[in-house]
């Protein structure tokens, strides 16, 4: 790695343990990209209660892009754990990162969409889904999963939303799913 990585601790007391951990969990990150020039690693516990979920964020910057990973308690379940908080954070820096590099090198066609206006019309909170209503009358499957920015948890019937529709299995879904608050 060519700087220094930065490991910054919020509302726990600084831990020599888990900031080799996210070193050594940095490193690795040099399988995919060896021309990493800065990496921040950012681990909280806003809680103050026994069991404090840990949310973990990473700004990872290559040169031409700076990418950003960031997990809270309710995207992982095993945020009471801070080394599983931050494996799961690091798991997703690889993906991304793994995911840009292939981008960058042509390895992988981009498409371009037009995002489509629409509403939840039917959501299953507990079981992950719903349906939404395209502004041409429509009926959309949409997963949690495609849901941006974790806003799954604030969608109510009603809400205005942005998509991508694409065919899926079994019908129209919705790969993009961006929530207007």
């Amino acid at each position: 790695m060519e700087q220094q990585v930065q490991v910054t601790f919020r509302g726990i007391p600084h831990s020599d343990a888990l900031d080799a951990h996210v070193r050594e969990r940095a490193t690795q990150l040099e399988t995919f990209a060896t021309r990493i020039t800065g990496c921040h690693v950012a681990v909280e516990s806003p809680h103050q209660a026994q069991q404090r979920p840990f949310r973990v964020r990473i700004d990872l910057t290559i040169p031409g892009a700076e990418l950003v990973v960031g997990n809270t308690p309710d995207e992982n379940p095993d945020s009471q754990d801070a080394y599983a908080a931050i494996d799961h954070a690091f798991d997703l820096m690889g993906r991304r990162l793994h995911d840009h590099l292939r981008r960058q090198r042509g390895d992988v066609k981009t498409h371009t969409h037009a995002y489509r206006e629409g509403h939840v019309t039917k959501l299953w909170p507990v079981e992950g889904y719903g349906f939404l209503e395209s502004s041409d009358g429509g009926e959309v499957y949409f997963h949690r999963n495609s849901v941006l920015h974790g806003a799954f948890a604030k969608l109510a019937v009603g809400s205005k939303v942005r998509f991508v529709e694409e065919v899926g299995d079994k019908g129209p879904q919705a790969s993009t799913v961006t929530f207007h608050a």
